[in-house]
């Protein structure tokens, strides 16, 4: 669809690229043309959500089922198995509407800002607060917030993935328009916007960015090969057993009904809709815990991860690097001052001063991020080195006019290094072992940047070259330099980080520190905050072999510190450790990261410090950078692995006690009649179970998910679970319920094959439905954990006794409220069989408390 132009309310007036436009201007802007807004990816929209809740295969089944009792003569049984498929498909609506509401919710929270100059000065609004005319900053790793004039560039070059789908790599030109959803691969940039929102190419025509598909994850691949082979067993059965009451001489009328509920008994009815839902609320409380996941398969793979790959800077330490000592051929120089505040001063000799005056005003030029003013105040922000190189020169109280610069050499994370061409000079900063080597006279250098380092300084070094015009080429500029000295920046290490890091440890994670730092800043890291460990090793990027094979073989421990590494060497790492057969978690937010974060098993990145790329590669983006952040995000995934296995031994215990009854039937050729009815089963399935199922998926983490990480290749079911269920809590509850049953039919004098009167039956399948359902709220109770008696769990913050609550009540509703009781097929079991429904709960948990015993650990939780 075409759009016209966007009309100027400014009514033509000319916006100066340096100036920006002023704050009202904007303000008036933005009411004119609404907020820069692209469509969401798109979502599904209510109504197919509650379709697809009706068409699904097994529901599709059952409306052939449905069918063909209609066309068999059979109305009774078609309008109950009609009522089954409305029943379970409204529930199943219900909680999937829930759970996406709560992912678009999460989406909202992503952090989107950019850089621009307003009112002469520059500022960062958020994305959506973007105008035309309004004049953006950008460099390497951000995203084109919407459809920019360049006025100036350095060595500016963009990826189209965000809008083609192919990752073509376009130098830029000034006057080049690019477009919003690229991608900023290098290079920094100046540019006027042209077009905002819907106006945009990206607004326009976005079908990538509409019908984005996210994998699924782990759990959920797991649990629909679970459900799907459910179905088809069901259905099978469901026939089979059919055909053979025909066989033996049951007619159509009678066998056609127990059939279905069988095959309705047999399908964990709901499941999907609540493990959807638990995954959805534990996104959310990662989200309160500031780590936002991206996407529910995000939250299920953090629950596998056992090897963590992070930075130091801003991920150990607290990332905000502060110049505290300089370092120049005149001498050393203390820097004083708190924090990022511009004030303080530079202590020393009157000639180290001085010269530490000229390299703040070259480390400042070079860096051209790191701060803003607002309401008069001087504020950091953008790059953390940059910031501190702007608090220097304010410290060192140099005026630096940015407007000075001519040309930019930005920072390359290969070369190591960024220059800027001002006041006819070529200044340069970057690492000591990418800039020492560039220049003319370095005595004294190289020891005092490694006491530096082994301090656990973050060190750069700052150089000058004079020259009549800047060269074309980086490297044409930064050779035969004059070294002007060292800059030494302060990063502690964060309060939390070493608790962070034990908490890792306790979750079977085993950790490295991957990092482009030099190897003696990374090491006295490492130190601090209990990372490293004897014996682990410490390798330099350019160590690194060219095999795969043999990193993984060198980094295969826990503790290892890599330093210097590229944002290739990063990826190397993390694809060698998954060749090791470990699922790699990969903490990183370089402007260059995305491709190891696209290739770990969960990438995660910051959400305000790193670059763009990062964020829009990672699973998990980090609102607070810290490690106590991932490993609190690392614990919630092991965490829901455990709680799902919860809810869902809950369910398939249920249904091994609702398909019992259906099945004795089948096996005696109809001499037993069925005990429970199509009814009871849906109440079962997607009523009494419900919320107990609910309460246990979200409840708190097992004792050993701090300490076991999970089985290779087992998520959700494995031979343990199969066995409680299947030979423990299903068949307690199956056979107490084919107890009590049986118990009523006898003692009102029913005889084997007979047809019981339809008030007994009633009151006999009553007592079955009473015993199954507090037989679920005893399996409630033996799942809150796989290890530990119930009685030896603690209670603090668990729902559960609110969900047992609620299954009890609907149980006295069902069989007190005359249409709920008439729709069930069933009534009150008289007062003699109760002590026998009782017992259910004393032997359910008795059995599961032998079986804990017998076959103790190894279990998650």
């Amino acid at each position: 669809m075409t759009r016209e132009p966007q009309a100027d309310p400014l009514q033509g007036r000319p916006v100066p690229v340096r100036s920006g436009l002023t704050g009202p201007d904007a303000a008036r802007r933005l009411g004119h043309d609404g907020r820069n807004l692209v469509p969401p990816p798109q979502r599904t929209l209510p109504f197919l959500l509650l379709a697809s809740s009706f068409t699904h295969s097994f529901a599709l089944l059952l409306w052939a089922a449905a069918a063909l009792a209609f066309i068999g003569g059979l109305p009774e049984a078609a309008w109950a198995v009609v009522t089954v498929i409305v029943v379970s498909g409204l529930v199943g609506f219900v909680l999937d509407y829930w759970s996406d509401r709560i992912g678009q919710r999460l989406r909202r929270r992503a952090p989107a800002a950019v850089r621009v100059i307003r009112d002469g000065r520059q500022a960062r609004v958020n994305a959506d607060e973007l105008v035309v005319n309004d004049v953006v900053l950008l460099r390497a790793g951000d995203r084109v917030p919407a459809d920019i004039r360049l006025t100036e560039v350095h060595d500016f070059v963009v990826v189209e993935v965000g809008v083609t789908g192919m990752r073509e790599m376009l130098r830029c030109d000034e006057g080049t328009t690019v477009f919003a959803g690229t991608h900023v691969a290098a290079g920094e940039a100046e540019g006027v916007v042209v077009t905002t929102g819907m106006w945009t190419r990206l607004g326009q025509d976005s079908p990538l960015l509409r019908h984005a598909r996210r994998p699924s994850g782990p759990l959920v691949e797991n649990l629909r090969d679970l459900t799907a082979a459910a179905a088809a067993a069901a259905t099978g059965t469901a026939l089979v057993v059919f055909l053979l009451t025909l066989l033996v001489g049951v007619p159509p009328a009678e066998g056609f009904l127990p059939a279905v509920g069988l095959a309705v008994a047999l399908v964990p009815l709901g499941l999907r809709s609540i493990v959807h839902l638990c995954l959805a609320w534990a996104a959310q409380r990662m989200a309160d815990a500031h780590a936002l996941v991206r996407h529910s398969a995000a939250v299920q793979q953090l629950g596998t991860v056992t090897f963590l790959c992070i930075p130091a800077a801003g991920v150990l330490t607290r990332g905000e690097p502060v110049a505290v000592e300089v370092w120049t051929p005149e001498g050393t120089v203390q820097v004083t001052g708190t924090g990022y505040a511009p004030e303080g001063a530079l202590v020393g000799d009157a000639a180290a001063v001085a010269a530490a005056h000229d390299l703040a005003l070259s480390a400042a030029l070079c860096s051209s991020d790191g701060y803003f003013f607002t309401d008069g105040q001087w504020r950091p922000v953008g790059d953390p080195v940059e910031a501190a190189c702007h608090v220097l020169a304010a410290r060192a109280g140099v005026d630096v006019s940015l407007a000075a610069v001519e040309r930019r050499y930005p920072f390359d994370p290969h070369r190591r290094r960024a220059s800027a061409f001002a006041k006819g000079s070529v200044h340069v900063k970057g690492a000591p072992d990418a800039v020492l080597p560039r220049c003319r006279a370095v005595a004294g250098a190289a020891d005092a940047s490694a006491a530096m380092a082994d301090r656990g300084l973050r060190v750069l070094a700052v150089a000058r070259r004079d020259l009549a015009a800047p060269p074309e080429q980086a490297e044409d500029a930064e050779r035969d330099l004059t070294l002007l000295g060292l800059i030494g920046l302060a990063d502690p290490p964060r309060s939390d980080a070493r608790t962070a890091v034990t908490r890792c440890r306790r979750l079977g994670i085993r950790l490295a520190l991957v990092t482009g730092e030099d190897p003696r800043t990374a090491l006295a890291v490492a130190r601090a905050t209990g990372l490293a460990r004897p014996g682990a090793p410490v390798l330099h990027g350019a160590e690194l072999p060219d095999d795969l094979r043999e990193i993984g073989e060198l980094l295969d421990s826990d503790g290892a510190v890599v330093s210097r590494v590229t944002p290739e060497d990063r990826r190397r790492v993390t694809v060698a450790l998954q060749h090791r057969g470990y699922t790699v978690a990969t903490t990183a937010g370089g402007a260059a990261d995305d491709a190891a974060l696209r290739r770990a098993d969960v990438g995660i990145a910051p959400g305000y410090a790193g670059a763009d790329t990062a964020r829009d590669s990672a699973d998990l983006v980090l609102l607070d950078s810290g490690i106590a952040t991932v490993a609190a995000a690392l614990g919630a995934g092991r965490a829901i692995r455990v709680t799902l296995r919860r809810a869902l031994t809950y369910r398939l215990t249920g249904v091994v006690a609702m398909a019992t009854p259906f099945l004795v039937w089948a096996v005696t050729g109809g001499a037993v009649p069925p005990a429970l009815t199509l009814g009871q089963v849906l109440a079962i399935g997607v009523g009494v179970d419900l919320l107990p199922a609910l309460a246990l998926g979200v409840g708190p983490r097992g004792w050993r998910a701090l300490r076991d990480p999970p089985p290779d290749g087992e998520f959700l079911v494995d031979r343990r679970l199969a066995v409680r269920v299947g030979g423990v809590l299903g068949p307690v509850e199956a056979v107490t319920a084919l107890f009590t049953f049986g118990v009523v039919l006898w003692v009102n004098g029913w005889q084997w094959g007979q047809s019981p009167a339809p008030l007994l039956l009633a009151q006999a399948s009553g007592a079955a439905f009473a015993t199954i359902v507090l037989g679920q709220v005893a399996a409630a109770l033996a799942c809150r954990s796989e290890t530990r008696p119930f009685d030896a769990v603690p209670w603090r913050s668990d729902p559960l006794p609110r969900g047992l609550g609620a299954q009890l009540l609907l149980l006295w509703l069902f069989f007190t409220a005359p249409p709920l009781a008439g729709w069930l097929g069933s009534t009150v079991p008289p007062g003699f069989v109760w002590p026998g429904v009782v017992c259910v709960v004393p032997a359910l948990l008795a059995a599961d408390t032998i079986h804990k015993v017998v076959r103790p650990s190894q279990a998650p939780g």
